[in-house]
């Protein structure tokens, strides 16, 4: 056998001694075999490092892979990295294997991802649902037994299990703190696209938290940011207004990470920070930042366990389930107002 060519059923039929149709019956344990060529064949699969093409094997007998299909926007946020590492943590215990890609927020590219992944005959499929994506393609997957869940943001045209964070509380416990310390004019920076179901949910949470308390909506304080340079762009923007806020509420964790660098790099140790979602180092901020946690790790642990249910044949009605959200004070949220500061 070449060096550079992997082992095939073949090379360890020719090792043993036996048939490829015999190596095929012992590796899948669907046939008879004596002891001694049992024994024979796994020592040959050992030797050659042979590795069974269970997609194959799958596709073959019309059974499921052994494996889970994850699509998420963006790989690099972590946020989702920890929900993914759950997931996976989750679905392990039983002898699934995670597979993962990303879809950009792109509704073409994550269908594209779902279709490949079905084409694999996938256990289960986790989807982060992109602004736009319709979903209905996948109800005849779904009445045929498979277990699909959404994740983070409900999915278009398919009623089947979502977990999602409280973001319309969160983002209101996290404006009503910026706004018990005494700011009357507080910034929104939301992510993009607007029509994005955490943005609106969010927004409606602060909205909420100024109508409580009689503060007017102001437009000119909203505006928005996919990528941190994008954030620290809006920070300047909204800090330059002719009246600016005292106070910013960042829509993302991705967002906190831009408004914190804008006004570290223009000495603003004045204006206070609420930021939905928690970011790595918050801790070592000067002040430390204070956030609105998600409980990604949660979310990944629901959203498997409930996968892995269906797997086990639970035909209940779809269900959403809302993991809580939870202020964390650290620091750049208790800064308060100008005027209580000059008082």
């Amino acid at each position: 056998m070449a060096a550079n060519r992997r082992p095939t059923l073949a090379d360890v039929a020719r090792e043993v001694g036996v048939s490829a149709k015999t190596v095929s019956r012992v590796l899948n344990e669907d046939g008879p075999a004596s002891a001694q060529t049992r024994e024979q064949v796994m020592a040959a699969v050992a030797k050659l490092g042979f590795q069974p093409n269970l997609m194959a094997r799958n596709i073959r007998v019309g059974g499921p892979d052994t494996t889970v299909g994850l699509v998420i926007p963006d790989l690099g946020n972590p946020f989702f990295g920890a929900v993914a590492s759950s997931i996976e943590d989750t679905v392990r215990d039983r002898g699934l294997t995670l597979l993962m890609g990303s879809s950009a927020d792109d509704p073409d590219r994550e269908r594209a991802l779902t279709d490949k992944f079905l084409a694999r005959r996938i256990s289960i499929l986790m989807v982060v649902p992109s602004v736009g994506a319709d979903h209905s393609h996948l109800k005849s997957h779904r009445a045929a037994g498979l277990p699909i869940v959404f994740l983070d943001r409900p999915g278009s045209g398919l009623a089947t299990d979502s977990v999602v964070s409280t973001n319309r509380m969160g983002a209101h416990d996290g404006v009503a703190h910026l706004v018990a310390h005494g700011h009357r004019r507080i910034g929104f920076i939301g992510d993009l696209p607007t029509k994005l179901y955490t943005r609106r949910e969010r927004l409606a949470g602060y909205r909420s938290a100024l109508q409580e308390t009689e503060i007017p909506y102001d437009r000119t304080l909203v505006t928005n940011a996919h990528d941190q340079h994008g954030a620290s762009t809006a920070t300047s923007q909204l800090l330059g207004l002719t009246d600016p806020p005292t106070a910013l509420f960042a829509g993302n964790n991705i967002v906190a990470l831009g408004i914190v660098t804008e006004l570290a790099r223009a000495g603003r140790k004045d204006v206070a920070v609420v930021a939905f979602d928690d970011v790595a180092l918050a801790e070592a901020l000067e002040p430390a930042l204070s956030v609105v946690a998600q409980d990604p790790e949660e979310i990944g642990r629901t959203a498997a366990t409930t996968a892995l249910a269906r797997l086990d044949g639970d035909r209940t009605r779809a269900r959403t389930v809302t993991v809580p959200t939870r202020l964390i004070v650290r620091g750049s949220g208790e800064r308060p107002a100008p005027a209580l500061q000059e008082a």
